[in-house]
C-alpha cells in the first residue's frame, strides 16, 4: 500500500510518515502541495493532506487529484 502525506509542519509530517513506515507502508512526503502537483505519476491507496497548506490549500489539492476513475481515500 502506498500513502501520500502532505503536511507542511515537519515534525507532524515526520511523525505520521514514520508511523506508517514502521508498519510496512510505502509513504511519499512532498513538502508542499505545489511540489506534489495536480497529476501524480504514482497511484496512491490513501492520502493524508493538511487543509492549511501554504501556496495551495489541501482542499484545492484534493479537488485537482486525478480523474474520477481513480479515487484516493
Amino acid at each position: 500500500m502506498r500513502i501520500l502525506v502532505i503536511e507542511d509542519d515537519k515534525k507532524i509530517s515526520s511523525f505520521i510518515t514514520n508511523g506508517f513506515k514502521q508498519v510496512g507502508y510505502a509513504v511519499d512526503q512532498p513538502s508542499t502541495a505545489k511540489r506534489f502537483g495536480a497529476s501524480p505519476e504514482v497511484d496512491y491507496d490513501a492520502a493524508i493532506v493538511d487543509i492549511m497548506l501554504p501556496q495551495m490549500d489541501g482542499l484545492a489539492l484534493v479537488e485537482e487529484l486525478p480523474s474520477p476513475s481513480q479515487t484516493i481515500p
